[in-house]
Order: structure tokens, then C-alpha cells, then sequence
């Protein structure tokens, strides 16, 4: 018989494949770039989730090293891709007052 956490750990397993499936759809269909961003910091979170997991799962402390890495540079590019997005807004709205 196995024991719960295996069970819960493949559980969670199954919940983050889940997850970034339907971010990559919503990246794909979008429709606006806000959308396309928050796809992109969902996926980025469940594969932190996911490098948790195995960290449980093989009792190797290295995934989560990889985990706070991929965290730190998943929160920088979302900053930067909101910071794009605002300016593209601002370039549209100075565009209409011309």
C-alpha cells in the first residue's frame, strides 16, 4: 500500500501538468497582452510548484535552489513584460491625442 504523501505528491503532479496546459492556452488564445502576461506568470508558478514537488518527491534540496531561481527571474520578467505593456499603452493613448 502507499503511503499518503506519495499519493498527494503524484496528486499535485497531476494539478500543475494541468495548470500549465490550460496557461499555454490562454497564452495561445490570449486575447490581449494582459492575459498573455498573466499565462506566462502562471506557467512560471506552477513550475515552481512542479521543482517543489520533485524536491519532495526525491528528497534532493537542489530543486528548491532551482525553484527560488526560477521564482526571482519568473517575478522580474513579469515587472518587465507589465512595464512593456504599460508603456505600449501610453504610446497609444499619445498616439490618438496627436
Amino acid at each position: 500500500m502507499t503511503d499518503i504523501l506519495d499519493i498527494a505528491v503524484m496528486a499535485g503532479f497531476v494539478m500543475v501538468f494541468i495548470a500549465v496546459g490550460l496557461a499555454v492556452l490562454r497564452l495561445a488564445v490570449g486575447p490581449t497582452l494582459p492575459d498573455r502576461v498573466v499565462a506566462l506568470d502562471m506557467m512560471t508558478l506552477a513550475i515552481v510548484a512542479f521543482c517543489a514537488l520533485a524536491a519532495i518527491r526525491t528528497g534532493e534540496a537542489a530543486f528548491l535552489d532551482v525553484a527560488l531561481v526560477l521564482a526571482l527571474v519568473g517575478f522580474l520578467a513579469t515587472v518587465a513584460l507589465a512595464r512593456f505593456a504599460e508603456r505600449q499603452k501610453l504610446r497609444g493613448q499619445n498616439g490618438e491625442d496627436e
